[in-house]
């Protein structure tokens, strides 16, 4: 348990961390719209603000609200400024070492009740830009308030969103000094920007998981469909080989076939061995294991028994009448026989 803890701090801290480095990015890149509202001596407040049709007017702050102007769209998203009167505040010189100009706001925050009738708690304070006096000390005037004061005119703004109020008052020629700033939950919020950087680490760890178990799954399922297909290769390798490559097999079939069938080439080649000089094929058809040829020579009995005593050949017959013509040199035949395939080497 205290690790889980431990991991959820860690894991605050680190999108507290991011989110507020965007935040401060984004404020840098786009600066919100200034308003301020300056107190005159009669009281009431005179609206500055640009680009505003309601600019300089005047606005009256009573029963802790301001009045006279809509100030909701005005104040939304900006930087509002409420500059009182001096004569609200209390002043105080203060001499510091050169060196403590880097703890200003420390000092004056834990010498505060000494300087002033209140404590840190009770007011809202702030110094002038320190003045050098020499090479050994500076000198900065101290504006302080109560609290109660300063918060009753950020009650009256703060309904209206704005992204910063701020208290403002002018020292006696020193220039404004700054007492008490607040930033508003605007449009950009690092508490939010926080929470949501978390939910989208969440998301992004379950999405991280469900692609896991189903990348898994899907190792598995393609790991059996190869394992499948491999099996079937294996069994089509097997009956193509016939079970060891018995006479059955398609190996053997196709090897038998090859011999049984008569080739062209070796028939036409047997052929030209055959017959003499002085006969001549002009047609020739090969049909299955019979082939039939037909052409003009000087001695066509002669040609059945020299075709019979091949190897090749068989049962040779004269399937047409065999004629001679006067412009013939020789007789014309038709002779069929049956083909003996002898494409073994």
């Amino acid at each position: 348990m205290s690790s889980l803890n431990s991991l959820r701090g860690m894991l605050d801290a680190w999108t507290g961390t991011v989110a507020g480095t965007i935040v401060a990015a984004l404020e840098r890149m786009v600066a919100p719209r200034v308003v301020r509202l300056v107190e005159g001596e009669s009281g009431a407040f005179a609206l500055e603000a640009a680009k505003s049709d309601e600019a300089s007017k005047q606005v009256v702050f009573e029963d802790g609200k301001f009045e006279g102007i809509n100030l909701a769209q005005i104040a939304r998203g900006s930087r509002v400024e409420i500059v009182l009167r001096p004569a609200r505040f209390l002043f105080r010189p203060l001499e510091l070492p050169a060196r403590a100009a880097d703890f200003i706001e420390g000092i004056v925050r834990a010498q505060i009740d000494r300087l002033t009738p209140w404590s840190a708690a009770e007011a809202v304070f702030g110094c002038s830009p320190p003045v050098a006096h020499g090479s050994e000390s500076i000198t900065t005037e101290i504006a302080a308030a109560p609290r109660r004061l300063a918060m009753t005119y950020v009650d009256a703004v703060s309904p209206f969103h704005p992204s910063a109020i701020a208290i403002v008052t002018e020292a006696g020629g020193g220039g404004p000094i700054k007492v008490f700033e607040q930033k508003s939950r605007g449009a950009i919020d690092p508490v939010r920007l926080s929470r949501t950087l978390q939910a989208v680490l969440a998301l992004a760890a379950v999405a991280a998981v469900v692609g896991s178990v189903a990348a898994s799954y899907l190792a598995d399922s393609l790991s059996a469909q190869e394992g499948e297909l491999e099996r079937q290769i294996t069994q089509r390798r097997a009956a193509l080989r016939g079970d060891g490559g018995g006479e059955r097999s398609p190996l053997a079939l196709l090897e038998r076939r090859k011999y049984e069938t008569p080739a062209s080439v070796i028939v036409l080649e047997s052929l030209s061995r055959l017959l003499p000089d002085h006969t001549y094929v002009t047609e020739m058809h090969l049909a299955g294991n019979k082939i039939q040829i037909g052409g003009i020579t000087r001695d066509a009995p002669g040609l059945i028994p020299l075709i019979e005593q091949s190897q090749h050949f068989t049962r040779a017959t004269f399937y047409a009448p065999t004629t001679r013509s006067s412009t013939d040199p020789g007789e014309r035949f038709h002779i069929e026989a049956q083909i003996e395939p002898r494409n073994a080497p």
